[in-house]
């Protein structure tokens, strides 16, 4: 348009020439050129708040819809969830970014202890069962203390634990755990504060060592043990079958001496138990300290099966005892139980599910168990508070 302005073409014959306005050309010939659009500046209900949306959209981990909220409820700005999704956008990135970031740290010989439990399935005695496995990483060496079990209990950790301090011969300045609900009674996410459970407490207080619980769900803060973990499923379980569980557990013991000890670990580069070599010496000595007593007192009412459960397993009791509440103690590997304050019940505890176990004395005199049942009377002593009437009325003096 210019430039055939300049060979002296009028406004009309040029607007002609472009299909435009005559005024678009009159504009462009006054400006001298280009004319960059200049786009209107409208007001929105977010001025002024960019800051408070952004720190909200950070706390609330890019939450749009409680963002949406708290403006109705703290600034009285009503509007629709996609405008508020539109508004914060431009920070998601830097949040997706910010979830990933990752620092690598690597720990003193000595100095930690990373523990987990991870669930799989393993075929036994031809039958596929789900497993716990509990896996314990050296922060420094890498090296590994595997337990199997079926639960995954408060005991299931600590023996995890005793195991792995009898494995490495030694105690770590400090053990780094998942949330689990056995060990973790609380853990705030914003604040940071944990509280341990009691009796997690007193077993750090008898070993000598340091709970830390890592930040919740986020797991990669123990990730040398959530590396552990998948290990072991992927190759020392893998597809394998085994005949019994103690040929299953015969297994992992070879497996972690003969290969997990001694691969090239992908990190250090280094054989973990050529590393190790160099962290013995830093880890707390036993010295000869028995194994925690793991004491369970708890309180359950005898089923009309005569038997009590316990972690999905009967234990029976004297049938005469149906309906009561006894006290059971598990201590030592034994259920012990009780009913105002005798023993009347002391079994072996059950390492597998859904078993029952029964003392055949307890079903003497059951009708099915043994035989037929012979009618021997039984003579209840009257209770003491149990008194004719008459001793009442002639202590109050004169009847009704």
């Amino acid at each position: 348009m210019v430039r055939l302005h300049e060979l002296g073409w009028g406004a009309k014959r040029i607007a002609q020439e472009f299909g435009c306005a005559r005024n678009t050309v009159r504009r462009y010939l006054r400006e001298g050129g280009v004319v960059p659009y200049r786009q209107p500046v409208r007001r929105t209900a977010f001025d002024g708040l960019d800051d408070w949306l952004r720190e909200r959209f950070f706390r609330h981990e890019g939450n749009a819809d409680v963002i949406r909220q708290e403006l109705a409820s703290e600034h009285g700005i009503v509007i629709g969830l996609r405008s508020v999704e539109l508004r914060v956008k431009r920070w998601r990135r830097e949040l997706k970014a910010q979830k990933r970031a990752t620092v690598r740290f690597e720990t003193a010989p000595g100095h930690q202890l990373q523990i987990d439990f991870g669930d799989t399935k393993v075929w036994i005695d031809g039958e596929r069962v789900r497993i716990h496995v509990f896996v314990a990483t050296l922060g420094y060496s890498r090296r590994l203390h595997i337990r199997a079990s079926q639960r995954q209990r408060q005991t299931d950790w600590f023996e995890g634990m005793e195991g792995a301090f009898l494995r490495f011969g030694g105690v770590p300045a400090e053990v780094l755990i998942d949330n689990a609900k056995a060990l973790v009674d609380h853990h705030d996410a914003v604040t940071r504060e944990v509280k341990f459970n009691a009796r997690l407490h007193a077993f750090a207080r008898y070993w000598g060592f340091t709970p830390r619980a890592c930040a919740p769900y986020r797991a990669r803060t123990k990730g040398k043990d959530e590396r552990g973990v998948g290990y072991v499923k992927k190759n020392a379980i893998a597809g394998r079958r085994f005949e019994s569980w103690a040929a299953f557990e015969a297994h992992l013991d070879r497996w972690t001496r003969e290969i997990a000890d001694q691969r090239e670990h992908g990190t250090t580069g280094v054989a973990p138990a050529e590393r190790f070599a160099s962290e013995a010496d830093a880890l707390r000595p036993l010295a000869g300290r028995a194994p925690f007593g793991q004491l369970r007192d708890l309180v359950r009412k005898v089923q009309a099966d005569c038997a009590i459960d316990l972690d999905t397993n009967s234990y029976s009791v004297p049938w005469r005892l149906i309906g009561e509440s006894v006290q059971v103690v598990v201590l030592a590997g034994r259920v012990i139980i009780r009913h105002a304050g005798q023993v009347v019940a002391d079994h072996p505890v059950c390492r597998e599910r859904r078993q029952r176990i029964v003392d055949r004395a307890h079903f003497a005199g059951v009708a099915g168990f043994d035989g037929p049942v012979r009618a021997v009377p039984v003579e209840v002593a009257p209770a003491a508070l149990l008194r004719p009437l008459a001793e009442y009325e002639a202590v109050v003096g004169g009847g009704w």
